[in-house]
């Protein structure tokens, strides 16, 4: 069974079209206006093993914020259209990733409760044309749109392009070992028999 989604959504600050396979080979198509943020979005498909196709058209005249939350909302949206009723995944996936001097840890579950614990400062505004204020927005919108709890947190390190590629990698794996099956599990992963 394929476990993918297709979204488009549309207002009248961005109008985005979103493909997410989620057992993939890591391939993608991705172009949001926004250089850094495409090389972020390329590095989650391939190290997650998601097949990914993001096509934005944003108000960056106004700045990238519409963009990058809109496009969080719409990731988010797939991944939980993508995994259906959760029978047999593993439900938890957690990360921690080394990039250079950079040590991030991501923790994931896909309880269906929406939450997003970020821990991780940043010492300047943009990398590339991204604001990385927008990096939390970002996450926010997944953790809430998809209802899943995720843990980010910055260990180490001082690189700012290190820091954001390192949490969208380790996202990426969390997703990719909490979205996965064990066939030990049957049914729902819960106590409740339902996520």
């Amino acid at each position: 069974m394929s476990r993918e989604a297709g979204i488009s959504r549309t207002t009248k600050e961005t109008d985005i079209s979103l493909r997410l396979e989620l057992d993939g080979r890591g391939n993608s198509e991705i172009d949001t206006g926004i250089g850094f943020f495409d090389h972020m979005l390329e590095g989650f498909a391939k190290h997650g093993f998601f097949d990914l196709d993001v096509k934005v058209t944003g108000d960056l005249m106004v700045d990238c914020h519409h963009t990058v939350e809109d496009t969080g909302i719409v990731l988010g949206s797939a991944i939980k259209k993508a995994l259906g009723d959760k029978k047999g995944i593993k439900r938890f996936g957690s990360c921690m990733l080394p990039m250079d001097e950079t040590l991030v840890l991501c923790a994931v579950d896909l309880s269906g409760r929406p939450y997003l614990v970020f821990d991780g400062a940043f010492t300047t505004d943009h990398v590339g044309y991204l604001d990385t204020e927008m990096v939390r927005e970002f996450f926010y919108a997944i953790s809430y749109s998809a209802g899943m709890n995720l843990h980010i947190k910055v260990l180490s390190g001082s690189n700012n392009h290190h820091l954001i590629e390192g949490m969208f990698k380790a996202f990426a794996r969390a997703l990719d070992e909490a979205s996965g099956f064990d066939p030990r599990v049957s049914g729902i992963l819960s106590t409740k028999g339902s996520l």
